[in-house]
C-alpha cells in the first residue's frame, strides 16, 4: 500500500485546522459552518464511505450544486484514499453516462434533485448512490447523513503522486477527456494560488463558482494553505442579484468570477447596492476583453486581477497580484509553473512574438485517464501543450492571444477571433460577442459573428459590420452578423464555440 505522502490532500486539512483553529469559515444559506465542523464531518463520512467498499483508488462522483456537503464530500473522500471526480449538475444524461462509464466510478454522491437523471444514465452499472439529502422513494440508496454516523478512522495512506482527482474537460472539441491530477499537483496548484491570493491582503470571499470546476477546487485547495482565518460565502449557483445582496450584508472584499458573470453583474442595478466593501475581483476561465474590463472596474471600484490556467494545468498558470498587474495581461507564472512560449518545432520564440504556451511544473496533470495517445500528444517532454497562442513581455507578463484550434484562416490571413470579438463589445450596443469561422468556397473560411445586445439596446447586423469594418483589417471584419438572445455558453461561462459553429450553420 501507499505511505502517506507528505502532500496528501486530507493531512492538509488536518494541518490547516491545527494552524488556524476553529472558526466560523463558511457561511451558506444563512448558516455558519466552522472549519472543526466541516472536517469532523469529513472524518465520520470518510469512514462511512469505507463501509460501503469505498477504498484507495476508487473514483466517487460528486455531482451537485454548491453546497457545504461538497467541502465535507471532497475531504472524506481524499481521507478514504479515493478520488474526487467532480461534475458539474449542467451535464447531460449523455454525457454523464460516459463519464460514469469511462471514470468506473464506484459511488456517486448526488443531490435529491439530480437522482433520476444519475439513476437514468447509470443504468446497467455497478454504481452505489449516496444522496445528500432525502433518498427519493423507489431509488436504492443511502443518505449522505448516514454516512456521518460511523465514527472517525485514520486517513487511508496515499503517496503524493496518487491520482487525487479526476476532472472531466468540457469536451467543446469532442468527448470529454478526464484530466488526473495528483496530490503533489493539487496540494502545489493550491500553494500557488494562495501565495498569489496572500498580496491581495483579502479575508471575506464570495464564492460563486461551482466546486465541480477545476478553478473552483483549486479555490478549495489554496484555503487549505492559508495563515489567516478566512471567511467564504458560497453560492449554490451564481445569482447575480443575490451576489449584490451577499456583498451588501456581509462586506465582502473579492470574488472569483469568469467574464461572464461581470456581465450579468453590470445588468442589474448594481448602483442601487452599498458595494464599497469591495477590494479585487479574479478573473479567469475565459478571456476578459479590455472593454468589459474597463467598465467592471470603473462600476465596482474593484482591481480586477486576471489569471490563465487550463484543468490541464490544475486551473493556475499564471496570475496577476496588487502590485504586479497590467491590463491586457494574465500575469506572470505562479511560484510553481515554468512557463514557455514555443513555436512548431518546439523552440522558444523571442520576446514579445506569438507561439504556443506550454506549462512545466508541479501542477501538470499526470495524463488524460485511459488514454495513452492523447497524452503523449499534449505533454512532449514534461512541457504541457496548452492550445493556446500568446507572448510575454519583456518582464515576464504573458497576455494569451487565442486558441490554435479557434483560429479562421480567410483567404491565407491569420484572424484570431478574439480580436474581432474586441472591436464589436465596443459598440454600445453589444453585451457579448463570438466569432467563428464557416467553410466558404472563395476565401477558404469566411468570419462570422454571433452577438448579444445589452437589455433595450438596439443595433442592426449592417450597423456591426458597419462598426467592425471601420475598426479592423478588410481581411478581418466579420461579413454576416447574426443577433441573438444570448451567446451560447458552456457550464462554467466559457464562450461554447462548438454551439456557436452550430448555431451559424443552421
Amino acid at each position: 500500500m501507499s505511505g502517506l505522502g507528505e502532500h496528501h490532500l486530507a493531512l492538509l486539512a488536518e494541518q490547516s485546522l491545527e494552524r488556524l483553529g476553529n472558526y466560523d469559515q463558511l457561511l451558506f444559506e444563512g448558516t455558519w459552518h466552522t472549519s472543526g465542523e466541516i472536517l469532523t464531518r469529513a472524518r465520520r463520512t470518510a469512514s462511512g464511505l469505507a463501509s460501503l467498499g469505498i477504498g484507495p483508488g476508487d473514483r466517487v462522483i460528486v455531482l451537485t450544486m454548491n453546497t457545504p456537503e461538497v467541502f465535507v464530500g471532497y475531504h472524506a473522500i481524499w481521507r478514504a484514499g479515493a478520488v474526487v471526480t467532480p461534475v458539474i449538475f449542467l451535464q447531460t444524461p449523455t454525457e454523464l453516462r460516459h463519464i460514469l462509464e469511462n471514470s468506473g466510478a464506484k459511488a456517486a454522491i448526488v443531490s435529491p434533485e439530480l437522482v433520476p437523471m444519475v439513476v437514468g444514465s447509470a443504468e446497467g452499472l455497478d454504481l452505489q448512490l449516496i444522496v445528500a439529502g432525502d433518498v427519493p422513494e423507489g431509488v436504492d440508496a443511502v443518505t449522505f447523513s448516514s454516512l456521518e454516523e460511523h465514527e472517525p478512522g485514520e486517513i487511508v495512506p496515499r503517496a503524493d503522486d496518487d491520482l487525487a482527482a479526476l476532472l472531466y474537460t468540457g469536451g467543446t472539441t469532442g468527448r470529454a477527456k478526464g484530466v488526473m491530477l495528483s496530490h503533489h499537483g493539487l496540494w502545489h496548484a493550491g500553494r500557488g494560488m494562495n501565495d498569489v491570493a496572500r498580496t491581495t491582503g483579502t479575508t471575506r470571499s464570495l464564492l460563486p463558482l461551482p466546486l465541480s470546476h477545476a478553478f473552483g477546487l483549486n479555490v478549495l485547495v489554496a484555503g487549505l494553505h492559508s495563515d489567516r482565518q478566512h471567511v467564504s460565502v458560497m453560492q449554490r449557483w451564481f445569482d447575480p442579484q443575490g451576489w449584490l445582496e451577499l456583498v451588501q450584508e456581509h462586506r465582502l472584499e473579492t470574488s472569483p468570477v469568469v467574464p461572464s458573470m461581470m456581465q450579468m453583474l453590470l445588468d442589474q442595478p448594481y448602483a442601487d447596492y452599498d458595494l464599497g466593501s469591495l477590494v479585487s475581483f479574479g478573473s479567469g476561465g475565459a478571456p476578459l476583453l479590455p472593454h468589459l474590463r474597463e467598465k467592471v472596474e470603473t462600476a465596482f471600484g474593484v482591481t480586477i486581477l486576471e489569471g490563465y490556467g487550463l484543468t490541464e494545468s490544475t486551473a493556475i498558470a499564471t496570475a496577476s497580484t496588487v502590485d504586479d498587474n497590467r491590463p491586457g495581461s494574465v500575469g506572470k507564472p505562479a511560484p510553481h509553473v515554468r512557463l514557455a512560449i514555443l513555436d512548431p518545432l518546439g523552440a522558444p520564440v523571442a520576446t514579445g512574438e506569438d507561439g504556443e504556451i506550454c506549462i512545466a511544473g508541479p501542477g501538470v496533470m499526470m495524463g488524460y485517464w485511459q488514454e495513452p495517445e492523447q497524452t503523449a500528444a499534449a505533454i512532449v517532454d514534461d512541457w504541457l501543450h496548452t492550445g493556446d497562442v500568446g507572448h510575454l513581455d519583456e518582464d515576464g507578463f504573458l497576455y494569451v492571444v487565442d486558441r490554435v484550434k479557434d483560429l479562421i484562416i480567410r483567404g491565407g490571413f491569420n484572424v484570431f477571433p478574439r480580436d474581432v470579438e474586441d472591436v464589436l463589445v465596443g459598440h454600445p450596443a453589444v453585451s457579448a460577442a463570438a466569432v467563428v469561422g464557416r467553410p466558404d468556397a472563395k476565401s477558404g473560411e469566411e468570419v462570422i459573428a454571433v452577438v448579444s445586445l445589452a437589455p433595450g439596446a438596439e443595433a442592426t447586423p449592417e450597423e456591426l459590420i458597419e462598426f467592425a469594418r471601420s475598426h479592423l483589417a478588410k481581411y478581418k471584419y466579420p461579413r454576416e452578423v447574426l443577433v441573438v438572445d444570448a451567446v451560447p455558453l458552456t457550464s462554467v461561462g466559457k464562450t461554447d464555440r462548438k454551439a456557436v459553429r452550430t448555431l451559424v450553420r443552421e
